[in-house]
């Protein structure tokens, strides 16, 4: 590739409305789902950034992820007759991970976090490659007084995570001490925000959903009071080792159309009671037969690092393969995600071996996650 077609390529890339306070602080920049976004940054990499969640505060922009609303009345039980999961559960103020499924197969299409404002509004933040498809699908189910709204470009979503995130909130004067999986509207730096208790890492953290337009003034705030906490800048990548670290999947990888939610383990974001939801019979029907292959933990044994993409073995008999795969900061070793056939009958303790360029490395089946959670 040319620079002048690199230079063509970037351009066709969306950015955050932050990628100059990125810049600023040496951040090595990657493609994603569409996004130029950070990978990591100059002065730490990924191992810092990664112990600074565990140990302390990182923040990390993931303001490529989607953002779609639905209002009207009867907004949230038209989300419920789509999605997987049961927005029943909840009540407002409540967020729930749920799946967007084809209707045929069952396969992911993509996971969601729907946050539940009233019966007559929901906000759903998809993933950034697939939010126009999951709002193509969710348009053209959508009865005449449901609108669906794609809100991509509107917001910032500023993640700050790890066991420091709250006293850092805190000394900003927003809230903190709402459960799990629920949300607050407040203000900083004269923008109102959502302050939500999610996040992607394991660790006790907030997301914080903040108009486009004042994403800057909100990250200086964050970073300005982040100093007495030793706020870190964090960056996908770590993003990606703390994520795996908690078996936490990703769409694309270890959820995919191909990939179901049964075979991935994921049946508890599914409300197999309700009477509709996309996908409900093929997964019905999948559940009682029980699945071909299910997603299952890796450790290795020795210093062998799996990756997505490779084969695992007993024997000479090709057992699965590799959906995630990385060097676990917190444990010094090897871990993956796999899909393991359920003909080859392996439990938690027996051994695989994985295929590293021609090369036979040990690996234990486990059960994630691979560190102790401490998201509450």
């Amino acid at each position: 590739m040319t620079d002048a077609t690199s230079d063509a390529a970037a351009t066709r890339l969306r950015r955050s409305p932050l990628h100059e306070r990125h810049t600023a602080l040496g951040a090595k920049f990657a493609p994603f789902g569409g996004w130029e976004m950070p990978l990591e940054y100059a002065g730490g990499g990924v191992l810092r950034e990664h112990t600074a969640v565990r140990t302390g505060v990182g923040v990390f922009d993931v303001s490529h992820l989607g953002k779609a609303r639905v209002t009207g009345p009867g907004a949230a039980d038209f989300v419920n007759a789509c999605l997987s999961n049961d927005l029943g559960r909840i009540g407002p103020g409540q967020a729930q991970y749920t799946l967007c499924c084809d209707d045929a197969t069952g396969g992911v299409v993509d996971d969601i976090i729907a946050y539940l404002h009233a019966d007559d509004h929901v906000f759903l933040v998809p993933n950034a490659a697939n939010t126009a498809e999951v709002v193509r699908r969710l348009r053209a189910a959508a009865p005449e007084h449901v609108v669906v709204t794609d809100e991509h470009a509107g917001h910032a979503v500023l993640a700050v995570q790890g066991p420091r995130s709250a006293e850092l909130l805190a000394a900003l004067g927003l809230p903190t001490d709402h459960e799990y999986m629920s949300f607050r509207t407040a203000t900083l730096a004269d923008a109102e925000l959502t302050v939500c208790r999610t996040g992607y890492t394991g660790e006790l953290g907030y997301e914080l959903v903040v108009p486009a337009g004042h994403a800057v003034a909100v990250w200086d705030a964050l970073t300005a009071a982040g100093a007495a906490y030793e706020l870190r800048a964090c960056g996908l990548a770590a993003r990606d080792t703390l994520r795996t670290e908690m078996g936490y999947p990703l769409h694309g990888q270890d959820l995919s159309p191909e990939i179901t939610p049964v075979q991935a383990r994921s049946g508890w974001a599914v409300g197999w009671d309700k009477p509709a939801f996309w996908g409900r019979d093929a997964l019905r029907a999948e559940k009682a037969a029980g699945p071909a292959r299910t997603l299952r933990g890796l450790v290795a044994v020795d210093r062998a690092i799996p990756r997505p993409g490779m084969k695992l073995y007993v024997g000479d008999t090709c057992v699965g393969t590799v959906t995630s795969g990385t060097f676990s900061p917190t444990r010094k070793q090897g871990i993956a995600l796999a899909l393991l056939d359920t003909s080859a009958g392996l439990a938690d303790g027996d051994r695989v071996d994985v295929d590293i360029r021609g090369r036979r490395a040990a690996l234990t089946v486990t059960r994630p996650p691979f560190v102790t959670p401490s998201v509450r």
